[in-house]
């Protein structure tokens, strides 16, 4: 969120109290520094010496400043009543997430007379907002020092910052996908079409070039990248130094590309030309990767890149996504299923020990899969997919929880009604590959989908807001 801009818009009306609405605009001000340190902010300040925005008059200045600064995101308290009309139209110039709220209203004075009404203005600009087709987001009324509002507002602030990640957001893609993985196929143009989403290529055989050229050049940052494998026995272990460095060169050269191309998340083909070109499988690093907050999707599975960057800035990219095919169900439990993938989940999401080893289904029987089990926990898995034209975000909770042991990486989940969940994949328009992580997501996705048209919030089965 360090890159995370918000317009702060506190608004007033002119017939109730300057002074009160004054007072809350600096409270509330206060407030959100202290929630969220690591956004910058904004306001008022350069358009009057309220800081307060009150008259259409002021909204054509309001609106270049927030260009000019490149806010992410508009949050307008009213301060009081507000000014509806000049909400809403800054609102649609601007063009991003806007969140409306009151602070909650004082008791009237001795006399009877009221100073704010501010929950009554919320009513007017939310009229005012669909007038003008511009979609928003909304907290109760309530003190800033209420725990709703410090759930809503961060909860608002996350899925902003999906929305800004998703507009526009660039995804790499390393490699055909697998000749008969035709689950994965995506429309490229399309998804540039509607959502300026736009795939970059590499050329597997670009790739191992550079990993070639890394490894014949050495040097400390290939020798500290190939550290952080051989930690892992025993694949990787002094009897066999070739895989560390091997695994290290891809992973460097992955990173090269992620930041030359200033990519969201990147989509590799993992299998089989990596194994023969490189001797390794790169579910190892895949892993190590997420671990340091670069999502990758197997089998050039272009919408599972775009439901991993989806769940990590949901999460402000504060906790490591795993990607994962959901595989079989729970041999006991009717309402658990196996998140599995060959090896590429993060490590600091274990259980217990973690090693890379050579791969238990390929044919080469490469080195550089992790094996190692989920710790327990709570977890959202989410899926965006298309087909038809039409495209759609499925978000659901669950639990990691024990199960049998599997080989590669895994975890059982365990959800409220798990036939209902496998009813959704199998009509679709999903397929097995999911992004995970411990995160609660649902809420925050349902917000950024309200921002995102063309894009269908579809809860699991039984989800409460």
């Amino acid at each position: 969120m360090s890159q995370f801009t918000l317009g702060y818009l506190p608004t007033r009306r002119n017939f109730f109290s300057q002074e009160a609405a004054r007072k809350e605009k600096t409270a509330i001000l206060t407030a959100i520094r202290a929630l969220s340190p690591e956004i910058s902010i904004v306001d008022l300040s350069f358009l009057n010496e309220e800081g307060l925005l009150f008259s259409e008059a002021d909204v054509a200045r309001t609106i270049r400043e927030f260009e000019d600064k490149k806010v992410d995101a508009i949050f307008a308290p009213h301060c009081n009543f507000g000014c509806e009309s000049a909400v809403a139209m800054v609102a649609r110039a601007v063009g991003k997430p806007i969140l409306i709220w009151a602070p909650r209203d004082d008791a009237p004075e001795p006399d009877g007379t009221r100073l704010r009404d501010s929950q009554c203005g919320v009513f007017a600009t939310s009229k005012v907002l669909q007038r003008h087709c511009v979609p928003f987001s909304w907290i109760p009324s309530c003190r800033c020092e209420e725990p709703i509002f410090r759930e809503k507002f961060t909860e608002f602030l996350r899925a902003a910052n999906v929305v800004k990640h998703f507009r526009n957001a660039r995804i790499g893609q390393i490699g055909t996908r697998p000749r008969d993985f035709n689950s994965v196929i995506c429309n490229e143009g399309e998804l540039l079409e509607r959502f300026g989403i736009q795939t970059i290529p590499l050329d597997s055989s670009a790739l191992f070039r550079e990993c070639r050229a890394i490894r014949s050049a050495g040097g400390e940052r290939l020798e500290a990248a190939a550290a952080s494998f051989r930690q892992y026995q025993p694949a990787c272990g002094s009897e066999q130094p070739e895989t560390a460095l091997n695994l290290a060169a891809l992973k460097l050269a992955m990173m090269n590309f992620v930041e030359r191309e200033n990519l969201e998340a990147v989509a590799l083909q993992c299998w089989d030309s990596m194994q023969c070109e490189l001797n390794v499988c790169p579910c190892a690093v895949n892993g190590l990767l997420a671990d340091e907050g670069i999502a990758v999707a197997c089998e050039t599975d272009v919408h599972g890149a775009i439901s991993s960057t989806i769940l990590k800035n949901a999460s402000l990219s504060s906790v490591p996504i795993f990607f994962a095919d959901l595989t079989i169900r729970h041999p006991q439990n009717d309402n658990a299923e196996l998140l599995w993938h060959c090896g590429p989940f993060p490590p600091s999401l274990a259980r217990g020990a973690v090693k890379i080893d050579n791969h238990f289904v390929l044919p080469s029987h490469a080195n550089g899969v992790l094996s190692m089990e989920l710790k327990p926990g709570h977890v959202s898995v989410v899926r965006f997919d298309g087909g038809n034209g039409k495209y759609a975000l499925f978000s659901g909770e669950g639990a990691i929880i024990d199960g049998p042991f599997n080989q590669g990486t895994y975890g059982y989940l365990e959800v409220s009604d798990w036939p209902l969940w496998e009813e959704k994949f199998v009509r679709g328009p999903y397929i097995h590959h999911v992004a995970g992580a411990y995160l609660k997501a649902n809420a925050i996705l349902k917000e950024a989908t309200t921002y995102l048209p063309g894009v269908d919030f579809d809860p699991a089965p039984g989800t409460q807001f």
